[in-house]
């Protein structure tokens, strides 16, 4: 570590694939069109084509960005060479990749299935299938993110023993209706990159207290999370998040804050606090020894450049650049067990309080 932190020198970027491969997508919703075509566009990785079972759905995205429609499941999975992208509901990845060619490199759209028990059917596949599997956890690849983690590895911020996730904000729930009378939403579908972010730079904690629920002006099953990670007596860690917070966007945040022994960090995602359009990503760092807070100048935004580094360290580990596979099916279903932890200690009983004699 130097003596003058430099922000400019942080990481924000992964190394791309010297080869791509052709990647064929699976699913034509609207994730597709917001952020994995615009991310390989802008990388130069092509696309072979794209499945979906509703074939107008996927002639229409397809002729969009200019790419082939597959007349069938068969077709897709046919295709030479190609790294496969689930861009699927969570209920049909099981299906998807017991037709993948034994060894294919696959990219699965997060959550690992419904549940852990659809995670564990989801690691033992492609286990059975010898599959380089990853799910999309590409929160880990956002530029701010890469840079924040530099950081902490470079020993700017110490030790770290707070982290707080604080969203306050109203996501359009309507773009994604697959998700209409699905059981789980929230955690599941949201707040899983903010806990698999969190066992990345903590580790797995010990425990979790949470509790997550829905709001009476509309259906959707939860939509507001409060939790705590536990990692004993010297990292806090929690989350607060709220979703239909629908007043207006002067108090409206997506912002987290992450503190060392001697230094800390705020950020703020802003894709969420204009979904899909967004506002720019902000890390500021007062590091060790600082006396300010530094802004860090980012170059890219986790919507669509967070899938560009997904991608591409799938593509390198499958051509042999690159040693580790992140966020691999091994290590996802650790953060479906949080997951399903969450789940359990919402659903458990409060401590109730003692009666007043």
């Amino acid at each position: 570590m130097t003596d003058r932190f430099d922000p400019a020198a942080l990481s924000q970027s992964w190394p791309m694939p010297s080869e791509p491969r052709p990647i064929v997508t699976f699913g034509a919703g609207s994730i597709v069109g917001d952020a994995h075509f615009p991310a390989y566009r802008k990388a130069g990785f092509p696309v072979a084509g794209l499945y979906d079972p509703d074939q107008d759905k996927a002639e229409k995205l397809a002729g969009e960005w200019g790419v082939p429609a597959f007349a069938s499941i068969e077709d897709a999975v046919g295709a030479p060479g190609a790294i496969f992208d689930l861009a699927t509901p969570p209920k049909a990845h099981a299906d998807v990749l017991k037709k993948l060619p034994d060894g294919a490199a696959v990219l699965i759209q997060k959550p690992m299935g419904g549940d852990l028990e659809d995670a564990t059917e989801i690691l033992q596949i492609c286990r059975d299938k010898n599959l380089k599997a990853v799910v999309n956890f590409q929160l880990r690849f956002a530029p701010v993110m890469l840079a924040l983690k530099d950081a902490i590895d470079k020993g700017w911020l110490g030790e770290l023993v707070d982290f707080d996730a604080w969203l306050a904000l109203a996501t359009p729930w309507q773009l994604w209706p697959f998700l209409k009378g699905l059981p789980r939403i929230e955690i599941a579908m949201h707040s899983i990159h903010y806990l698999d972010l969190i066992r990345q730079v903590l580790g797995d904690p010990d425990g979790i207290h949470a509790k997550t629920i829905g709001h009476p002006n509309h259906h959707v099953a939860q939509t507001r999370t409060s939790a705590i990670l536990d990692y004993g007596d010297s990292v806090r860690c929690s989350l607060s998040i709220n979703h239909d917070h629908d007043l207006g966007r002067r108090h409206q945040a997506c912002e987290f804050r992450i503190c060392g022994t001697e230094g800390a960090a705020f950020l703020q995602l802003g894709v969420n606090l204009d979904y899909p359009r967004g506002e720019p990503d902000i890390l500021e760092i007062r590091p060790k020894g600082g006396k300010e807070w530094i802004a860090v100048p980012l170059q890219g935004s986790w919507f669509p450049d967070a899938f560009v580094g997904r991608m591409a360290n799938l593509q390198r580990f499958a051509a042999g650049e690159d040693k580790e596979l992140v966020s691999s099916v091994e290590d996802a279903w650790n953060t479906m067990a949080l997951v399903e932890a969450a789940y359990t200690s919402s659903a458990a009983p409060a401590t109730p309080l003692e009666k007043r004699p």
